[in-house]
């Protein structure tokens, strides 16, 4: 059961745990405090009524003593006279006889202890109401007086008292949770920001910093956190420019073998079979190499948002329908009317259109159905395929840079490919400020969904 509960207790977010710890420490010191006032509070009051009462008790027994010794008729005016505080009473046994005045009380319902002809008092409950009995003896033959006080009063203030103080402790407990809270924000804010900043470089954004800190123990971690990804930005740019450089270097011995390439395949005919198979091998190979290092020199330019004089506002349903026919030959045109705009660069968006039904033409067994909706507040494209699906460990690598699945076999697997088509859908669409993903298929296979911020019509 410990375990559980200390299970529990972590899975807790630190912001709440503090600002629960805070209100249980003021709640507790809310509440001594309050134990400590009740009891003086409560013990002061009732002593000065108990004094109080003994005193009016002595004062009134020593009336009735000397009405006894005189021998007085006015006795019974006299106790009336006694019983002046509205619900007091008073009770006088004299011969063997108790005569009452004031509040009437059965001389049964007085415990036996008070009534033994000894002084005392004693605190007791007599129809519902709370009072203060005093039992003095007036005559040395056993005669005896008892002043009944009523604590009514005494009872509510004193009631009032602790519901004061029981709010009081509840309303210390709030605030010292909204304190907590409060506090732990304060001091959590800045691993709020770091999180937030490692999160946005690990989509990508390498501009993410920290705010300059000017308290001792948080600016380091600031510094050192923008100095790292100072260098990491700087590395990543720098290797952009190489695989850049790279890239177009490669494009004119690869223009020059593509030329050739069509020459040996005009040539086709007037070869042998041997050489056939192999200019047909080498013609192949190298415009999958020349369509690889065109999406690598995309890559490197490293512009992760398109310029804003290419952005405009665009109808998803007119970007799938001019999809090129040759990539969705088989497949289903599903939009949703009206259909969503987005704000982008069309041309990057085409590209991202082209590249997902490439990817199903090529690795996923076909493309089946290529649709337009609108998913909680996001204009979405959704392309299926009818291969076997990625599985749930592969799903975030398929769209990193040179990631391929196995190569097509009998039973249908993905096949392997350059492994930059997705990688470019990926980078383009964090620079429209959206999302990409695939999940399952319902009818199975594979679909990979994009989700880009809607704009009103």
């Amino acid at each position: 059961m410990s375990d559980q509960l200390a299970r529990r207790w972590r899975s807790v977010s630190l912001r709440w745990r503090v600002a629960l710890a805070f209100g249980l420490v003021t709640t507790a010191i809310a509440g001594l405090l309050s134990i400590v006032t009740w009891q003086l509070a409560s013990s002061y009051m009732l002593e000065q009524r108990e004094r109080g009462a003994t005193s009016q008790a002595v004062v009134d027994a020593r009336l009735v003593a000397d009405s006894l010794q005189r021998g007085s008729e006015d006795l019974p005016t006299l106790l009336v006279g006694l019983t002046g505080e509205t619900g007091a009473g008073v009770l006088l046994r004299a011969g063997g006889a108790w005569t009452t005045a004031g509040r009437q009380v059965d001389v049964d319902d007085v415990p036996v202890a008070l009534l033994a002809g000894a002084p005392a008092r004693q605190r007791l409950v007599l129809d519902g109401a709370p009072v203060l009995a005093v039992a003095l003896p007036v005559t040395p033959a056993g005669d005896l007086f008892v002043l009944l006080v009523p604590l009514t009063e005494l009872d509510q203030t004193l009631r009032f008292v602790s519901s004061v103080l029981v709010a009081g402790t509840i309303l210390a407990g709030l605030l010292g949770v909204l304190l907590g809270w409060w506090t732990a924000r304060r001091a959590l804010l800045p691993l709020t920001e770091l999180t937030d900043a490692a999160g946005r470089m690990a989509e990508g954004d390498l501009t993410a910093r920290l705010p300059d800190r000017h308290e001792a123990d948080l600016a380091p971690i600031a510094t050192r956190f923008n100095a790292t990804a100072d260098a990491l930005a700087e590395r990543v740019h720098r290797d952009a420019r190489f695989a850049g450089d790279v890239s177009h270097e490669l494009r004119t011995p690869l223009t020059t073998m593509i030329n050739a390439g069509e020459v040996l395949r005009r040539r086709r005919d007037d070869m042998p079979d041997t050489a056939r198979r192999a200019v047909d091998l080498l013609t192949a190979d190298v415009r999958r190499f020349h369509h690889m290092v065109e999406d690598l020199l995309e890559i490197s330019r490293g512009i992760q948002t398109p310029d804003e004089d290419d952005v405009e506002s665009v109808d998803l349903a007119v970007v799938v329908e001019n999809v090129p026919e040759s990539l969705v030959e088989g497949g289903v045109l599903d939009i949703e009317r009206p259909t969503p705009l987005v704000s982008a660069d069309r041309r990057r968006l085409d590209r991202v259109v082209a590249n997902l039904c490439e990817n199903a033409r090529h690795h996923g067994g076909g493309l089946v159905r290529l649709g337009v909706r609108r998913r909680d507040g996001w204009a979405v494209i959704e392309v299926d395929d009818a291969g076997p699906g990625v599985r749930a460990e592969q799903r975030d690598r398929v769209f990193e840079r040179f990631t391929r699945g196995p190569r097509a076999g009998r039973d249908g697997a993905y096949t392997g490919g350059t492994g930059l088509g997705l990688a470019l859908v990926a980078q383009h669409v964090r620079g429209h400020g959206g999302r990409v993903w695939v999940e399952d298929r319902p009818a199975g296979g594979a679909r990979f969904v994009v989700a880009l911020p809607e704009v009103p019509s």
